[in-house]
């Protein structure tokens, strides 16, 4: 058994010595301090010692991964010390006095999406297998068959079958794994209203109903961006206005929104509603205009930007300067996924499709689903090894090069700030680079690497020179930018990983 005592006492010097140290405890594998003077603390020292693996700064606390035997380390470390440890709970709270409004904001959504992960990186995996069965043309398969005709794309290629077309097995699958798909990602506004709740210590419940009045089957799924467009939609008519039934389904912004309107309304009830009338009064008073705010205001504010963007994409793609556009589009396309706004391009991929034959946005954002999933990687790179971090990381990597980029860019990206950022910037080069060479899809189809079997004949060598760069641009930034200390101050630096059940 290692004696971690010589070590333990290499790392009190190391942080600054005891004077230092405001506060100390560990996890699974890391020792957690807030320090009263970060500066204080000297990285490479601290590295060298033989039983520390890593060091990071996560929600204003330094963090020393030790590994599995991180607990006879602490015990370790507490004797020679002498200090004491404090719970989890007053670390965060310790640690949240170093952080500025951007980390704030940033542990905030940790907090909101990590209870969320374990359902994200399965669903995530889901969508994507079932993007191998019935989005991919195997040409082997031989050339669909519709009523007796063979199939055709608008330019002319012929259409081949997916495995669901020659088999009724895998059809059965299919269509079985779009139950946990839809429940997963359709519905992800329940889980995020409820997290909201649950991390500001409101009424969880609330937060779940409020979640299914966003996604009820009543509502406009909100996917059918060309019945929205086209002004064809159910409202609720109040005589003097009316609202539209729209939903929210996979949409993350609104959500949110809402639910911290819900949150901050009940606690404010809560406070002027004598406690003898607040078991009735307090939810009432909180979910019902809530719910009203969130499709009378919420709504149509996304509706209107959505359309907006619409036509700023159709005037983009057809401009002279039409290659920077794709370095825009590019670089923004993964924000635009988190807003919910990215459902509005479904229909621009079509009429640009009914129009010329093929699709030239497409493309790009089948290239920043490669993008954001090549920043896992990046992460998989430099963390390798940790046993716990891979555990999200590579199914998310996984699910993102087979079109479903929610686990990369809830599960780790966006937590880390730099591999997003990083993301983003390839898939701007990337974007830009498809645009400029003209690449062309024959319509919608499977993102990620898979997408090169959308891509129009003549188009090929375009897209995987724009594919090579949305592939090993994001790897190499996201080295560079941990190695390099870049971005890395407002990120929460390790991945959270969450025990399934809990």
């Amino acid at each position: 058994m290692a004696d971690f005592k010589k070590d333990a006492k290499e790392l009190l010097d190391a942080i600054g010595g005891k004077e230092n140290v405001n506060a100390v405890t560990h996890c699974a594998t890391r020792m957690r301090f807030v320090l009263d003077d970060p500066s204080g603390a000297d990285v490479k020292r601290i590295e060298d010692i033989p039983s520390v693996k890593g060091t990071f700064t996560q929600a204003g606390q330094f963090q020393v991964i030790i590994g599995n035997r991180v607990a006879d380390f602490y015990n370790e470390f507490s004797d020679v010390s002498g200090l004491e440890g404090v719970s989890k709970d007053d670390v965060k709270s310790a640690g949240a006095k170093h952080m500025n409004w951007l980390q704030r904001l940033m542990a905030a959504l940790a907090e909101i999406f990590t209870p969320l992960i374990p359902a994200i990186i399965i669903g995530g995996l889901i969508l994507g297998f079932r993007n191998v069965l019935e989005g991919i043309q195997f040409e082997s398969l031989g050339q669909l068959v519709v009523d007796g005709q063979l199939q055709f794309t608008n330019a002319g290629a012929p259409i081949y079958n997916s495995i669901v077309n020659v088999s009724q097995f895998w059809a059965g699958v299919n269509d079985f794994l779009w139950l946990p798909g839809e429940a997963i990602f359709h519905f992800l506004p329940v889980g995020i209203t409820w997290s909201v709740t649950r991390k500001m210590g409101t009424t969880q419940i609330l937060g779940i109903v409020l979640g299914i009045t966003l996604v009820s089957p009543q509502l406009l799924n909100a996917y059918g961006v060309q019945e929205i467009l086209a002004g064809d939609v159910q409202t609720w008519d109040f005589g003097f206005f009316q609202l539209d039934k729209i939903g929210y389904q996979a949409q993350v912004i609104p959500a949110m929104m809402a639910g911290f309107l819900l949150a901050y309304l009940e606690k404010w009830l809560r406070k002027v509603i004598p406690e003898a009338i607040s078991m009735i009064f307090v939810p009432l008073f909180a979910l019902v205009p809530t719910i009203f705010i969130a499709h009378a205001v919420i709504g149509p504010i996304g509706w209107t930007l959505g359309t907006g963007l619409s036509q700023v994409v159709n005037w983009g793609l057809s401009g002279t300067f039409n290659w920077l556009f794709g370095f825009v589009f590019g670089g923004l396309y993964a924000p635009l996924v988190i807003t919910g706004l990215h459902h509005m391009f479904n229909a621009i991929d079509l009429q640009l499709v009914a129009d010329y034959g093929g699709t030239n946005l497409w493309p790009m954002i089948a290239l920043s689903n490669i993008a954001q999933g090549s920043a896992v990687l990046g992460m998989i790179i430099m963390h390798w090894g940790d046993k716990k971090e891979e555990q999200v990381s590579i199914p998310a990597a996984i699910s993102a090069y087979l079109g479903v980029t929610e686990p990369a860019l809830f599960g780790i990206n966006i937590k880390f700030v730099y591999p997003f950022v990083a993301g983003m910037i390839g898939s701007a080069f990337a974007g830009m680079i498809s645009v400029a060479l003209g690449v062309t899809a024959n319509s919608i189809g499977v993102g990620g690497l898979p997408g090169f079997l959308s891509i129009q004949t003549d188009s090929m060598i375009g897209f995987f020179i724009a594919m090579a760069v949305a592939f090993f641009v994001p790897i190499i930034l996201t080295i560079f930018f941990e190695k390099k200390g870049i971005l890395t101050k407002w990120e929460n630096n390790h991945l959270p990983i969450p025990k399934l059940g809990q």
